[in-house]
């Protein structure tokens, strides 16, 4: 019950999910002065990906929604070649749907689902530990676009700004997702697609 109060809650949120962007000073940070660490623990500076558009999902194998995996797979081949970076953020913050160790959750992602696209080590996203990314996404666009649950979607634009988020019931290839997606894409020079 408590799950479909926040599913219900989650859908509410969606209608007003495209409105982002605008709201980073100028002179504030981007996405791109933050890193994750990579499931080795080695550095994943997101300014390896300054100029493209980056689909930021945080992920959990155990989720009921962890089908979304596959649709995420499906963006990454459909649009990687374009530019789109799509970046999975495994974490455990939520019913503790994500019991791998980071160097279980890529194998077990690809073997499931496909899943070929980049991951994260394991990661928190919500409260006084959340990542400084989600903490800065938060004091971006505002307490509602906080994840509250497994596959929250953040689109990072080109220029590094966030410009739209998702939450949790929006399927990545539902028709939403991929208006937006493509719309940054459609910005980018022919160069700097691959």
């Amino acid at each position: 019950a408590a799950v479909m109060t926040l599913l219900r809650r989650e859908a509410l949120i969606l209608i007003g999910a495209g409105i982002a962007g605008g709201a980073r000073a100028a002179d504030g940070p981007r996405a791109t002065d933050f890193g994750f660490d990579t499931p080795e623990g080695g550095p994943m500076p997101l300014s390896a990906y300054a100029g493209k558009p980056i689909l930021v999902v945080n992920t959990a194998t155990a989720c009921g929604f962890s089908g979304q995996l596959s649709g995420l797979q499906e963006l990454h081949e459909r649009y990687a070649d374009q530019g789109l970076v799509v970046l999975g953020v495994p974490s455990n913050d939520f019913g503790g749907q994500e019991p791998r160790k980071d160097g279980e959750i890529a194998a077990y992602c690809e073997a499931k689902y496909g899943a070929t696209f980049q991951m994260t080590a394991k990661t928190s996203v919500r409260g006084d530990t959340a990542h400084p990314f989600y903490q800065w996404a938060v004091e971006e666009l505002g307490s509602l676009a906080r994840p509250n649950w497994n596959f929250h979607k953040y689109l990072v634009g080109p220029d590094g700004s966030l410009v739209s988020w998702f939450g949790t019931p929006a399927k990545p290839t539902s028709k939403a997702v991929v208006a937006e997606i493509e719309k940054h894409l459609d910005q980018l020079p022919a160069d700097q697609s691959s």
